[in-house]
């Protein structure tokens, strides 16, 4: 038999489950306090290398904050940085914006930092010397991978991205040429919901997709 004979079949109620795992995967804010496995997490990280990266770079490095000092600078930097985006609101906006719970950083059990390592050797720099910045986004490929992946293992997921990249980065102390990509949250779910908490408030609204779409 072939590698080709061996391919995987999808079939339609894979296919159907996938669409459920795509609709019911959210931006976690509230989770419960039972702790996750460290094996689990370590499992986690280990799936969303699957994700593609330029050149196969792999240039993802992922930090796991516990100790409770840096936690708390982190929790400061969100509280500064937070104030300061209120403050750029207005008006019935303002209003709702303050009632938005944008992060579970005491809630969640685990709390991982990830980093972009542009300086990383590993593809031998193949496919990024007219777009650096896809080193990058390999990165945030990976979140994704890691993001459906615990919602499949019934984990939730939260990204805290007001936060300043800089003050992380000495906090977690990181080498200094790696990019602040995203503080995750990760943890069971208080509750699960098929839509997104932005869209059930009322800050926005989700685009059709025809307005989205563009042909040339």
């Amino acid at each position: 038999m072939s590698k080709d004979d061996q391919s995987p079949q999808f079939t339609d109620r894979f296919r159907s489950e996938l669409l459920d795992l795509f609709l019911w995967r959210r931006d976690v804010r509230r989770f419960r306090r039972d702790p996750v496995a460290g094996e689990k997490v370590r499992h986690l990280i280990a799936v969303s290398t699957l994700a593609p990266s330029v050149g196969f770079s792999q240039p993802w490095r992922f930090v796991t904050v516990d100790d409770l000092a840096r936690r708390a600078a982190i929790r400061s930097n969100f509280e500064a940085c937070n104030a300061d985006a209120l403050k750029s609101q207005s008006g019935d906006r303002a209003s709702l914006y303050a009632r938005l719970k944008l992060e579970g950083l005491d809630e969640a059990p685990v709390h991982i930092a990830v980093f972009a390592d542009r300086t990383t050797e590993y593809g031998h720099r193949l496919g990024r010397a007219t777009m650096p910045e896809t080193i990058e986004y390999s990165a945030v490929m990976a979140i994704h991978t890691m993001w459906l992946a615990a919602r499949a293992e019934g984990l939730g997921l939260g990204w805290v991205s007001i936060l300043d990249p800089a003050r992380v980065t000495a906090v977690l102390d990181v080498p200094a040429d790696w990019t602040f990509i995203a503080y995750l949250c990760l943890g069971y779910p208080v509750e699960e919901h098929d839509t997104p908490t932005l869209e059930r408030e009322g800050w926005e609204a989700r685009q059709d997709i025809s307005d989205i779409i563009f042909q040339r």
